[in-house]
């Protein structure tokens, strides 16, 4: 234990049993610093992200141990001037810095003081490695390209066949009008269902999906899916539907529902072979150690299946599985409307070798129905 003058450190990293447990065990960078500005705790993490062994830090001034430089070459310490300054700060919110030798980390100071204007007592330092924000921001990139290159084949058709018509409209037939506008249109829907992808997207990260619930009859909805691929050219035998009754009544939003069966339909449709199977059940739902009534949905198909390599993968950004086609998207945002209701989702192999697609939903009834 240190102590300078009457001011006793509150983070020794040689006595866990102060706080109860070893800084040493924390996943961030921890560095602190006494009244006097004398590192005394530098744990494990700090070692790690600066490359600064402890007997090194410890005991020595934290402009020294710690040397930052903003991204403009100045020096952190000397800007920020813990110490000194408006006796009312509090801190400093978390920014990118550099070590010597120009790698980036993210830094975040806490300034310790016995009362709100006294003098300061410690300075905590938080530090985080960039990997985790570069992992993100790559992350945006390659959905912003992935969607870029999804955008620009519909629209160089819309701009192509308008273009066309516009300037040689008498030129053309009535069918031949019709044929261009009717992929114009089709076209049109795409972008729309892209731009819907993408705010969906944003809408499940930031944790702002917001479920509408509804009476919702999944048969009901289940039977329109399976009718529109018929009404496109799937035959009739392609679908086997299994409902086993009673099934408790459901509250969800539809439009979400419809989109969920709606991406698992089309997948095992377009991916799989054979009979796509359609079950919808009772099922219990595990919600605070407690079991209440639910509704299982499986999708199955008889295709090739997904590879067990693959199924940890599935229902995250841009898997496409074997076949390229698409954005990638659908099963990440159908695991994210799922779980906005309360639900789970599953992959695994379905009992004709294909693909197998399980959804539980709880009752999810309004709290005034409860």
């Amino acid at each position: 234990m240190s102590s300078t003058g009457n001011s006793t450190t509150l983070c020794p990293s040689d006595r866990p049993d102060v706080l109860g447990f070893d800084p040493d065990d924390l996943p961030d960078g921890i560095v602190v610093a006494d009244e006097t500005g004398q590192v005394v705790c530098f744990n494990a993490a700090a070692v790690r992200i600066t490359a600064v062994a402890k007997h090194e830090a410890l005991g020595r001034p934290l402009e020294r141990a710690l040397p930052l430089e903003d991204l403009k070459g100045r020096r952190w310490w000397q800007l920020t001037d813990p110490y000194g300054g408006l006796a009312i700060r509090v801190g400093q919110p978390e920014r990118n810095l550099l070590l010597p030798g120009g790698r980036e980390v993210l830094v975040s100071a806490r300034y310790v003081r016995e009362h709100p204007t006294g003098p300061v007592r410690r300075v905590v330092v938080s530090l985080r490695s960039t990997e985790a924000r570069r992992r993100t921001e790559r992350s945006h990139a390659e959905l912003i390209a992935t969607v870029a290159h999804e955008l620009r084949s519909p629209l160089t058709s819309v701009k192509g066949f308008t273009a066309t018509l516009l300037a040689k409209w008498e030129r053309f037939t009535d069918d031949q009008k019709r044929l261009m506008l009717e992929t114009v249109d089709a076209d049109a829907n795409r972008v729309t269902r892209l731009i819907a992808e993408l705010l969906d997207i944003s809408r499940i990260d930031s944790g702002r999906l917001e479920v509408r619930r509804q009476p919702v009859d999944i048969p009901a909805a289940v039977g329109r899916h399976i009718q529109a691929h018929v009404a496109s050219g799937q035959s009739p035998d392609r679908f086997l539907v299994r409902i086993r009754r009673p099934l408790p009544d459901l509250w969800a939003d539809p439009d979400k529902i419809d989109q969920v069966l709606g991406n698992l339909l089309e997948n095992a449709v377009r991916h799989g072979e054979g009979t796509v199977t359609i079950e919808v059940a009772p099922a219990p739902v595990r919600i605070e150690e407690h079991d209440e009534k639910g509704t299982a949905v499986t999708v199955s198909d008889e295709g090739p299946g997904i590879p067990e390599e693959s199924m940890g993968r599935v229902f995250t950004r841009f898997w496409r599985g074997s076949k390229r086609g698409g954005t990638g998207l659908g099963l990440y945002i159908v695991k994210g409307i799922v779980e906005a209701h309360g639900g789970t989702i599953t992959v695994g192999r379905g009992p004709g070798g294909g693909a197998q697609f399980r959804f539980i939903l709880p009752v999810g009834a309004p709290a005034y129905l409860q």
